[in-house]
């Protein structure tokens, strides 16, 4: 069904991050928007810093962002100066039907449409957000983020614990609801493993996605855990992708130089090498300790059939619908991590089962179905400010003025 019964919108998206390195939301905004225009949707991003080669001709830049530390992760932000011109100023020659923000609460762009006198169309918020200990920043500065936020038409969140976070600086006038994260469940599913990085009997390949040298994404907890899985099974094999090799190596050294050899670092990988490493490990670890409000990495290996193994940490809880898709351990625990590790990969058969239960839970994710979710989200917020709707003000002609 299509919620918009037939009609093409213009939808105007607005990044917090700079799309010059990659993230989850980055991505996300990415693939929603391919998904938009495939319907024939019209879409425009805006997001901080510079272009690069491979940014889609849909996505502007203002040309500029700064680093800062946030939520255990470095974010590059854009607020001070002229973004907050540049990003009225975008929105007043996009005539847009829908504006779209992404986590509107951080200060940068998604946060300057919404000033007081500022006019523009329905605005939709998407909160991707988590947070182990509700941040003293955001405490102090919550009575002035509920009323910069009152301007939004309606909220998603992209899981349980997004929308406990965003439901302190909400009012009760925003209709707010669970939306997840969308993944190509075909993409991953279809893809073909690499025989370099397969296992075979004796040799399992033990496999670890994201940015090694922070400490909320847990490869600490998988090298701590290693030593007892090698005991065990020395031939096992760890590849691990994504940033921060140099670091890594230094943590194995500390722990015990000789894991080394039992490690292969793939660095950044592509899409297409993303899908056929999920495709080729006996067993995917997520040992990621907090900050976490989702779990892609989990949905994606999930679609591939890939057995995961995951700390227990709320988000992947609900991914993994309390551990019936995937085998969970206590979160910063690396002897538990080992057990959970070692278990999965000495059982075939409740390999074989965790990969059919995994496919079968991507499907929910699957963009076909989120984004015909948020689509009835747009239908909503259009709906609320035709004649008559709740959010309709008859001197709202001109969006921008």
């Amino acid at each position: 069904m299509d919620p918009l019964e037939g009609r093409h919108l213009r939808v105007g998206i607005i990044s917090p991050y700079s799309f010059e390195t990659p993230g989850g939301v980055q991505l996300h905004i990415r693939d929603f928007a391919q998904q938009l225009l495939k319907r024939g949707h019209q879409v425009q991003v805006l997001a901080p810093g510079r272009r690069t080669n491979d940014m889609p001709l849909w996505v502007q830049t203002t040309g500029s962002s700064f680093s800062v530390p946030y939520n255990g992760s470095v974010a590059n932000l854009s607020y001070f100066g002229s973004a907050g011109r540049v990003t009225r100023q975008w929105v007043r020659q996009g005539r847009f039907d829908i504006l779209h923000l992404h986590e509107p609460e951080v200060p940068s762009l998604s946060h300057k449409p919404l000033i007081k006198g500022f006019l523009h169309s329905p605005c939709v918020a998407t909160f991707h957000a988590s947070f182990d200990t509700y941040p003293l920043a955001m405490r102090l500065t919550q009575p002035y983020l509920r009323s910069r936020l009152s301007g939004i038409s309606q909220a998603i969140c992209v899981s349980r614990s997004a929308m406990q976070t965003a439901q302190h600086i909400l009012t009760d006038r925003t209709n707010t609801q669970i939306i997840p994260n969308g993944i190509d469940a075909g993409f991953f599913r279809d893809a073909a493993p690499k025989p370099a990085w397969q296992g075979r009997p004796g040799a399992p390949t033990i496999g670890f996605l994201g940015r090694m040298k922070e400490d909320r994404k847990g490869f600490r907890i998988l090298a701590q855990a290693a030593p007892t899985i090698l005991d065990a099974v020395p031939g096992a094999r760890f590849l691990c992708a994504g940033d921060g090799e140099a670091e890594a190596r230094r943590m194995l050294e500390e722990i015990d130089p000789g894991l080394l050899s039992h490690v292969t670092f793939l660095g950044r990988i592509s899409d297409a090498d993303k899908a056929a490493f999920y495709h080729s490990l006996t067993a995917y670890v997520a040992p990621q300790t907090g900050g976490e409000s989702f779990g892609i990495v989990l949905t994606e290996a999930m679609a591939a059939g890939c057995p995961i193994v995951a700390s227990d940490l709320q988000a992947f809880r609900d991914v993994s619908e309390e551990g019936t898709r995937a085998r969970l351990f206590t979160n910063g625990d690396p002897m538990d991590c080992a057990r959970a590790v070692l278990e999965l990969i000495g059982r075939d058969d409740i390999r074989r089962d965790l990969s059919r239960l995994g496919q079968e839970r991507a499907l929910d994710y699957d963009w076909d179905h989120v984004a015909e979710q948020v689509l009835e989200v747009y239908a909503q917020a259009l709906a609320e400010e035709a004649p008559g709707g709740r959010g309709w003000n008859p001197l709202k002609k001109h969006f921008g003025k």
